[in-house]
């Protein structure tokens, strides 16, 4: 890894610290700066992962940064260049679009260089959406979270290709280790989801939103019934956000699809690890292209093999009939005739799929690497190399 200068100070700017890949990234350079001899300091409005942000050794500074309101904006960036002053920043990291308006300005006044991760996939439709969007490459590079990902940028915003780079998100092993994973643990997520009883547990994790598919699911499971399989659970995990007339439509779905009494929706769950070890097979079959889907890399990590939709950044991290399958996007037949194939391998060749994805996820997915990655790429930045 490049040593950081002395007296290293990151700023990060994001929305909020509520959930999800990019926050869950937030913390862990954070926590690698912090381990590298620097500061990092994270600007937000803060969340449910705040604390643990803390624990980790970083400082949060709350702001109005979770909002599209152009005069706050503009407000944004007279606080964000006070910030970057007082704290003597080194560098700016930037992980959303429209704190980046504020953040890339802010750092300018204060002659402090920035960056950008391209965290997702963004719509642009028109060409006002894609100026938009095009804000997350005004940085000195632009890092994308996969090979997918990085292609999108250079071909949608024109970018030359050594100004961006590929550093795939990071998954902590220490965490998502089955071995650190105590019986109690699992039991108590088995309490909830309901043992196997001779059935395969099939897990979908993901906040509850239309695009990560889980309506999809429930046809998938229909068909499963229709042909005749009944030895199957499914379980939904994620937090709605708010979304509750989309979680309406879930609970409507299961009742007209008469699935009842084999699709849990279990809501919000802060033991990922377990709820992986509690369930078979885990399911990833989002409608649109994931940037990177950490929800099918995590399962892989605990050792499950994952069906996961056939495209984005899933192509990457899932090997068809290695440590998982791949199956057409929006297809509920071939999801279902995936899970059928899934429910009849059995436990040991499930396992032997685990133990491939577990070994693959460790070799290219940990969240070491991710840091050394990043943190090196500071590095570069600081010294003139980017």
């Amino acid at each position: 890894m490049a040593a950081l200068p002395p007296n290293f100070v990151l700023l990060q700017v994001i929305p909020a610290l509520d959930t999800g890949g990019a926050e869950q990234t937030t913390l862990d350079v954070a926590r690698a700066v912090v381990e590298a001899g620097g500061r990092a300091v994270v600007a937000s409005e803060g969340g449910r992962m705040a604390a643990e942000l803390e624990r980790r050794g970083a400082k949060l500074v709350r702001m109005p940064l979770d909002t599209k309101n152009p005069l706050v904006i503009r407000a944004n960036t007279g606080r964000l260049e006070r910030l970057i002053r007082d704290e003597r920043v080194s560098l700016v990291h930037v992980r959303s679009r429209a704190p980046a308006f504020s953040a890339f300005a802010a750092a300018r006044r204060a002659n402090a260089p920035a960056i950008a991760t391209y965290h997702g996939l963004y719509s642009s439709g028109n060409p006002l959406k894609r100026w938009y969007n095009s804000v997350m490459t005004r940085g000195v590079v632009t890092i994308a979270n996969s090979d997918f990902t990085r292609d999108h940028i250079i071909a949608e915003h024109g970018l030359a290709p050594d100004r961006v780079i590929s550093i795939p998100r990071g998954i902590d092993l220490a965490r998502f280790d089955p071995g650190a994973v105590s019986s109690e643990r699992i039991a108590a997520l088995e309490a909830t989801y309901g043992k196997g009883r001779g059935r395969t547990r099939f897990l979908l994790a993901g906040r509850l939103t239309r695009w990560k598919g889980q309506v999809l699911a429930l046809e998938a499971a229909e068909q499963l019934l229709d042909a005749g399989r009944s030895d199957f659970a499914l379980i939904m995990v994620g937090d709605d956000q708010g979304r509750t007339a989309y979680r309406q439509t879930l609970t409507q779905n299961i009742l007209n699809r008469g699935v009842v009494g084999h699709v849990l929706v279990a809501g919000h769950c802060d033991d990922m690890p377990a709820a992986y070890l509690a369930t078979d097979v885990a399911l990833a079959p989002s409608l649109a292209p994931e940037a990177f889907g950490r929800t099918a890399v995590e399962p892989q990590a605990m050792g499950r093999p994952v069906i996961a939709a056939d495209h984005g950044g899933q192509r990457e991290t899932v090997v068809d009939g290695e440590t998982g399958w791949l199956v057409p996007p929006g297809d509920a037949g071939a999801l279902a005739r995936a899970m059928i194939e899934a429910m009849d391998a059995g436990p040991a060749q499930r396992a032997i799929m685990g133990a491939a994805g577990r070994a693959r996820t460790g070799r290219l997915y940990s969240v070491a690497a991710m840091c050394e990655a990043t943190l090196n790429v500071y590095a570069e930045v600081l010294e003139g190399r980017l």
